[in-house]
């Protein structure tokens, strides 16, 4: 009999939620979300800001997601025509004048009407080539730094991930898996899937010798 033989490709993440994100040391920073998305933030303005890959736009649609009435407005969507109780903005950065002048009346009719917008950038609002007054409204309430997940944490969310599918990694797997591959969580969880995938396929445990096999079949 054939075994089938399944790739270990990197499948598409599913949907972000404030329950699914890997708080680390931002543990702070999920419940203020979570007061906001409920209708209990006590500013106006929550601000993210970290690396890339420490989970700003997953907390942004999160939010947006858990609000009774939220919307979540990339870099290049219509800040100024956004209605909903709770805006999620992203990549402030990268927005271009108008928008900026768009954001900017957002924030003041947030703090007007009792909404909340939930932006998030690439550095502390004071740092970013944007209007002044835009700058200012940024920094009027909480101002967060993500701080990137530890390895160790890491390896705990990819041993609790595993327990929660019925699987069981070995501590040199789980390192091994973190020495070799993408350290982001959404292509850490992907890999695990396939590798969930891969051991049902052959009808064996996932192991190291495994793990090595299904790498190297994806790299051909």
């Amino acid at each position: 009999m054939t075994v089938e033989q399944l790739p270990l490709a990197i499948s598409i993440p599913g949907e972000p939620t404030l329950g699914n994100y890997v708080p680390g040391s931002n543990a702070e920073v999920l419940a203020r979300l979570r007061d906001a998305a409920e209708g209990r933030a006590a500013d106006a303005v929550i601000y993210l800001w970290g690396e890339p890959g420490c989970g700003r736009t997953h907390l942004l649609r999160a939010a947006a997601g858990a609000a009774a009435d939220g919307m979540y407005v990339a870099s290049d969507g219509a800040h100024a025509q956004a209605q909903a109780r709770l805006i999620a903005a992203d990549d402030v950065e990268r927005l271009d004048d108008a928008r900026q002048v768009g954001l900017f009346n957002l924030i003041n009719r947030a703090r007007e009407a009792g909404g909340t917008v939930v932006a998030a950038g690439c550095a502390p609002p004071a740092q970013l080539a944007l209007r002044e007054d835009l700058k200012s409204r940024l920094g009027w309430g909480l101002v967060y730094q993500l701080r990137p997940l530890s390895d160790a944490e890491k390896a705990l969310h990819l041993r609790a991930e595993a327990q929660r599918r019925g699987l069981r990694l070995s501590d040199e797997v789980v390192w091994y898996l973190l020495s070799r591959l993408p350290r982001d969580l959404p292509s850490l969880n992907a890999v695990l899937e396939r590798l969930d995938q891969f051991s049902l396929a052959r009808r064996r445990h996932i192991t190291l010798p495994l793990v090595r096999e299904a790498l190297e079949r994806n790299q051909r």
